[in-house]
């Protein structure tokens, strides 16, 4: 028996003037499913998310949520959805408890508080006030915040951003228990780990465009290659000169940031040694790692995932 769909998207489009933000997107997600938006900034995720919410007023093309319209039925689209934006402005002198009570309140009705609280680890933090938040208490709260009406849906956008490791794994294990809650998650997010780990699909994002839907295991097979090789080289040749090597499948070249993508690595190293001291070519910074979403994102695009 099919799964059902939480969230059908059919060629959602927006512009701004003559800019368009995002073309003609298209993906469905199943009841108790943790769906990731992955792309860099800029990509579309937000502009995407705000028109499924009501934020923004699609130009084109239908979403339905838990069986509403986002443009038909905005008020029970409300209703069933939560969510987390990017920028969250809280009432910064209010306590913890006191912003969870007032946003219950604007509901017909709500979950239990105190376990709210447990549940996004702020049992401590309850008396305070959310300016003495740390940056990851108030993704939590804002989470929280989300969740108070127990809502079928819920949009997590960049929800680690500017989040130390560990507030990042922290919220990791939240999003998870939403999950096992039978939740489903709608997630954007610039993180190839945090894809990878959290979301059991992925659609990558680029320029306004899904270039890419699948799980993230089937994504980086794709690639057709279990290692990746990279290193810095002044001026380096165009790609089809490295894929003259032995072992190697395929390569991408970004100004002087070389990346082979390769099945048998000690070949490929070899080949990549032996060429490079025929020819007294200068590597820097050489390593090798299994293939991510990183690499998936390259191949399809030409660019990484995030510019440094």
């Amino acid at each position: 028996m099919p799964n059902e769909i939480m969230v059908d998207v059919q060629g959602l489009v927006k512009r701004y003037g003559s800019f368009t933000a995002v073309k003609g997107v298209h993906f469905q997600v199943e009841k108790g499913e943790i769906f990731g938006l992955l792309g860099p900034n800029g990509a579309g995720k937000t502009t995407t998310i705000e028109m499924l919410v009501g934020l923004r007023k699609p130009d084109e093309g239908t979403a339905v949520l838990s069986g509403y319209d986002v443009r038909k039925n905005v008020n029970q689209v409300k209703e069933v959805i939560g969510v987390q934006l990017q920028s969250t402005s809280l009432f910064e002198l209010l306590k913890v408890e006191e912003i969870l009570r007032l946003y219950a309140s604007f509901y017909p009705s709500h979950v239990d508080i105190d376990e709210l609280i447990g549940d996004m680890l702020l049992t401590e933090k309850r008396k305070g006030r959310i300016k003495g938040l740390s940056g990851g208490q108030k993704q939590r709260l804002a989470i929280a915040l989300a969740l108070i009406h127990d809502p079928n849906i819920v949009f997590l956008d960049e929800p680690t951003t500017g989040l130390d490791p560990q507030a990042r794994r922290t919220l990791w294990d939240i999003v998870l228990r939403l999950k096992e809650r039978g939740k489903t998650v709608i997630l954007s997010t610039h993180y190839m780990d945090e894809a990878h780990v959290l979301c059991d699909r992925i659609g990558i994002m680029d320029q306004g465009e899904l270039i890419a839907l699948d799980t993230p295991q089937n994504l980086v097979k794709t690639l057709q290659s279990a290692s990746t090789i990279e290193f810095h080289l002044n001026n380096p040749p165009e790609p089809e000169w490295f894929e003259r090597m032995d072992g190697v499948k395929e390569a991408a070249v970004k100004d002087a940031f070389v990346q082979l993508y390769t099945d048998d690595l000690q070949l490929a190293l070899t080949s990549l040694i032996e060429v490079a001291s025929e020819r007294a070519i200068k590597i820097e910074d050489l390593q090798t790692r299994q293939a991510t979403l990183e690499d998936v994102f390259i191949h399809m695009t030409g660019r990484r995932l995030r510019e440094s």
